[in-house]
C-alpha cells in the first residue's frame, strides 16, 4: 500500500468588494475599534444617544411574488412575520408579551394591515409570566364561543366587579339579509359568485355560522374610584336594538363595536383617555409580581392581605378626580350620560384561540393591572390566550419591537441600542434570525441587477426618553446634520434605493422646493439666534423645520430628515424626541448596516461640541443630478467625507465605504482598446412620478422607470484623436481632472 498526501489551498488573486463578505477581519476590528472609541466620547459629554432602525426584509424563495413586490399583504407575508416576531420575542422579550393589532390602513385598501408587537419591561420584570399561556396560532386548539363565555365570567371574579353586564355580540342579520335580498336570483348566498371575494367569504360565513352565532362576549370596564379606592368598575350599556350587533366587518369585534348607538353625553362631560406629557418624569412601574398575586388570591385572600397589595400598588395609580355615580341607572330623555362605562374588554373564540381584546386605557399601570388580570384568569381555567387591541400609551419603562407589512416588505421597528455593542448585537441577531426564517436582504431586478429589498433601512436616533435626547437638548445638531448632508449630496445618494429625486419618499431638502435653501438659511440664523439667547423650547426645532423639511406635496413624513416624532406640539406621540433618517435603503449585510449607522455615531458625536456652520449653503443647481448622479462623483465626495473625519480625530476609512459603493454602482462591463480602458458602470436616474390616473380603487400615480443612467469612465484617452461614440452619436466626456481619466 502507498498512500499519498496532498495539500492545496485555494486564495483570491484579487479581493474584490462584495456583499457576501464586505469586510476582511482585519477591517472590522477596526471598525468595531473605533465604535467602541465613538462609545467612550459619547459618555464622556453625556451625550445620551440611542439609535434604533427600521429594516426591511423579503422572502427568499418567492421574491417573484406580488407580496414581495407591490403589495402591502399577501399569502404567505402573515406567516414569515409571526414567525419573525416569535424569534426576535424569545431573544429579546422574555418575560413581556406579543401583542396582535392592527396597523395602517390606506386609501384604496379594503381592510386595515396587521401589526405585531412583542413588548417588555425595561426594569427586567415580566409583564406575563406565563409563556405557555399565550396561545399560538399556527396550533388551532378547537375553542368556541362557549370557551369565550367561560373566561368573561372568570375575569370578571378576578377583577371583582360583576357579570350582569357581559353581552354577548352577534353578526348584524339585518345588514346580510339586506345584502341577500340585492344578490341576483338564480345564485346560492353561500356561493353567491360575488366579484368581491371579501364580500362573498364574509357572506357565506354569516349564513353558515346562523343568525343566533354568538362572535364574542363585550364586558364594559374602566378604571376609577369606588367608596374612596381604585378599581375596576362595569355597567350597562343602552342600545338601540335589542341585542349587541356589531359593524359588518371581518376585523376584531373590539372595532367593531356599535359605540354611536350608547346614550348621548355632552362633549364637555365625555371622559377619554388621556395621553401623558412624553416628558415627564415617570415613577417606577409597580411590582409585576404584586400585581399577579393580587388578581391570583382575587376573592380568596383575607382582608388584610387585600388591604396590604392595596397599599403597595395604590401609590402607582393615578386616579380620576371623582368617584363614578352608581353604573344601573338609564338615563333620561336628553341628559348627559357621563357616568357610563364607555370603554370595553372583548373576549371572542376565532381561529381555534380565544382572543383577548384589550380596552384604550390612560396609564401603562392600569394596561400591566388589567393584563395580569387576563393572565390569572388564563391560569385559572388553564386555557392559552392570544392579546390584541389597543396597545399602552407610549411609555420609555417598557421596550418593543413592532413587526408590520410595507408594499412588497416586511419592515421590523427595532427598539433603539445605546452603546455601539448593543447595535453590533442586535443588527446582527436580526440579520441572522430572518435567515433563518426565510427572509432574505436582496432581490434581482428583471434585469439580472443585484438590488436592495426596495423597501428602507431608516435609522433613527434620539434617546432613552424625550427629555434625554441629545436632539432637544442640544437643536443645533440637527442644523449640523442638515447642512452637512446637504454640502455633502453622497451621503444622499451612496446609501439610497433605487428611488430617488424630488418625488421619491426622501428628496433632499433642495430637491423638493427650489426655494428652499434661501429659507432654510434664514432658519439656520434664527435657530442660532435663540441659542445665542438662551431661549431653545423643544418645540421650537419643530416650528422652525416643519415646513421645510417636506416633500413636493408638503408632505412632512417624506422628507430625507423627519422630524414628526422629534417635538409636534400636536400630539404626545409627535414628542418622542426621534428624528428618522429615511435615505438609507436595507443593505444585503448586516455589517455594512452597521456601518453606516456607525458613520452617523460620528457624526453626533462631532457635531455635540463642534456645530458645522458652514458660510453659505452651496447652490447644487443642476449639478446636483448631473454630477452627483455617477458614481465617480459620488467617490470623490465619499472619500472628502472620510478625510474630513478623519482630519477631525475620527479613523473612518475609505474601504469601508467599498461595499457599499460597489452594490450601489455595479460594474456593467469594461473593455481596452489600444491602452484605453473603458468601464461602464451602473449610475442613478432619478425617476418622477407622473400625474394622477383612475385605477383601482381610486386614483393612482405611477412611476416613470423607463430610463436608467450609465457611467462611461475612460483611463488613458487621448482626446485629440479618439473619441467614443453611442449608436453613432458622440459621448460627451468630461475630464476628471485626471490627465487621460474621462467621464459622461
Amino acid at each position: 500500500e502507498v498512500e499519498f498526501g496532498f495539500e492545496m489551498s485555494v486564495t483570491r488573486v484579487y479581493e474584490s468588494p462584495r456583499v457576501t463578505k464586505p469586510y476582511s477581519e482585519e477591517q472590522w476590528a477596526r471598525i468595531d475599534a473605533l465604535g467602541e472609541k465613538i462609545d467612550r466620547i459619547l459618555k464622556e459629554r453625556d451625550v445620551r444617544l440611542t439609535m434604533g432602525g427600521e429594516p426591511t426584509f423579503i422572502s427568499i424563495d418567492d421574491r417573484d411574488g406580488e407580496e414581495w413586490k407591490t403589495a402591502a399583504v399577501g399569502p404567505t407575508k402573515r406567516k414569515l412575520a409571526e414567525k419573525l416576531t416569535k424569534r426576535l420575542w424569545e431573544q429579546y422579550g422574555k418575560g413581556g408579551f406579543v401583542h396582535y393589532g392592527q396597523g395602517k390602513w390606506y386609501p384604496g385598501e379594503s381592510l386595515p394591515r396587521w401589526a405585531f408587537t412583542s413588548l417588555w419591561r425595561r426594569d427586567g420584570q415580566p409583564i406575563w409570566t406565563e409563556p405557555k399561556l399565550l396561545a399560538d396560532l399556527d396550533k388551532p386548539a378547537g375553542r368556541t364561543d362557549s370557551d369565550a363565555d367561560r373566561f368573561v365570567r372568570k375575569l370578571t371574579q378576578r377583577l371583582s366587579i360583576e357579570d350582569t353586564w357581559v353581552m354577548p355580540g352577534y353578526e348584524d342579520t339585518w345588514y346580510y339579509l339586506w345584502k341577500e335580498r340585492r344578490l341576483p336570483s338564480n345564485v346560492d348566498p353561500k356561493d353567491s359568485r360575488l366579484s368581491n371575494a371579501e364580500d362573498r367569504a364574509r357572506i357565506a360565513k354569516v349564513f353558515e355560522q346562523g343568525a343566533d352565532h354568538v362572535v364574542g362576549y363585550v364586558l364594559p370596564i374602566e378604571r376609577g374610584l369606588v367608596d374612596g379606592s381604585l378599581a375596576w368598575v362595569t355597567g350597562p350599556w343602552f342600545l338601540r336594538p335589542e341585542k349587541l350587533f356589531l359593524i359588518p366587518g371581518d376585523s376584531p369585534m373590539g372595532f367593531r363595536l356599535p359605540l354611536d348607538s350608547q346614550p348621548w353625553v355632552a362633549p364637555t362631560d365625555a371622559r377619554h383617555p388621556t395621553e401623558p406629557d412624553p416628558m415627564l418624569e415617570l415613577p417606577p412601574l409597580p411590582d409585576q409580581a404584586a400585581l399577579a398575586r393580587q388578581y391570583r388570591l382575587a376573592g380568596e385572600a383575607s382582608a388584610s392581605a387585600r388591604a396590604a397589595l392595596a397599599e403597595a400598588l395604590g401609590g402607582h395609580m393615578m386616579p380620576r378626580p371623582q368617584s363614578l355615580p352608581p353604573p344601573n341607572r338609564a338615563p333620561a330623555p336628553f341628559e348627559s350620560a357621563s357616568w357610563l362605562t364607555r370603554t370595553a374588554l372583548c373576549v371572542e373564540a376565532r381561529e381555534g384561540q380565544v382572543f383577548i381584546f384589550m380596552p384604550p386605557v390612560s396609564s401603562t399601570e392600569d394596561y400591566l393591572s388589567l393584563l395580569s388580570g387576563v393572565e390569572a384568569t388564563a391560569a385559572a381555567l388553564d386555557l392559552p390566550v392570544v392579546i390584541e387591541g389597543y396597545l399602552p400609551p407610549y411609555d420609555p419603562r417598557l421596550n418593543s419591537i413592532k413587526v408590520t407589512p410595507d408594499p412588497g416588505v416586511i419592515e421590523v421597528n427595532v427598539h433603539p441600542s445605546a452603546t455601539w455593542k448593543e447595535l453590533s448585537e442586535r443588527t446582527e441577531f436580526l440579520y441572522k434570525a430572518a435567515r433563518e426564517c426565510r427572509l432574505g436582504t436582496d432581490k434581482f431586478l428583471m434585469d439580472g441587477q443585484h438590488a436592495g429589498t426596495g423597501g428602507g433601512n431608516h435609522i433613527v436616533i434620539g434617546g432613552e426618553t424625550p427629555s434625554d435626547s441629545p436632539l432637544l437638548r442640544r437643536p443645533h445638531l440637527l442644523k449640523s446634520l442638515l447642512a452637512y448632508w446637504h454640502q455633502h449630496p453622497a451621503l444622499s445618494y451612496v446609501f439610497s434605493g433605487l428611488f430617488i429625486g424630488p418625488t421619491s419618499q426622501s428628496p433632499r431638502i433642495d430637491e423638493a422646493r427650489n426655494d428652499s435653501l434661501y429659507e432654510l438659511e434664514i432658519a439656520f440664523r434664527e435657530l442660532k439666534r435663540c441659542e445665542a439667547s438662551g431661549r431653545t423650547p423643544p418645540w421650537l426645532v419643530d416650528r422652525i423645520f416643519r415646513n421645510l423639511l417636506t416633500d413636493v406635496s408638503g408632505n412632512t413624513h417624506r422628507s430625507e430628515f423627519s422630524i414628526d416624532k422629534l417635538y409636534s406640539p400636536d400630539s404626545s406621540s409627535g414628542r418622542l424626541g426621534l428624528l428618522e433618517l429615511r435615505s438609507f435603503e436595507m443593505p444585503p449585510h448586516e455589517r455594512m448596516s452597521l456601518v453606516q449607522q456607525l458613520l452617523m455615531r460620528a457624526c453626533i458625536s462631532r457635531f455635540w461640541d463642534t456645530p458645522y456652520e458652514p458660510d453659505r449653503l452651496v447652490r447644487w443647481g443642476t449639478d446636483l443630478h448631473d454630477r452627483f448622479m455617477l458614481p465617480h462623483f459620488c467617490q470623490e465626495d465619499l472619500n472628502d467625507v472620510v478625510r474630513d473625519f478623519t482630519d477631525a480625530g475620527y479613523g473612518l476609512e475609505t474601504g469601508w465605504f467599498a461595499p457599499h459603493m460597489e452594490f450601489r454602482f455595479p460594474v456593467k462591463g469594461s473593455v481596452n482598446y489600444l491602452g484605453m480602458d473603458m468601464e461602464l458602470r451602473h449610475a442613478l436616474e432619478p425617476w418622477h412620478v407622473m400625474g394622477e390616473e383612475s385605477g383601482g380603487g381610486g386614483t393612482v400615480r405611477y412611476v416613470d422607470s423607463s430610463v436608467e443612467r450609465l457611467q462611461v469612465k475612460m483611463t488613458g484617452l487621448v482626446s485629440d484623436r479618439y473619441h467614443v461614440a453611442c449608436n453613432g452619436v458622440r459621448v460627451p466626456l468630461q475630464s476628471t481632472g485626471v490627465v487621460g481619466e474621462y467621464v459622461a
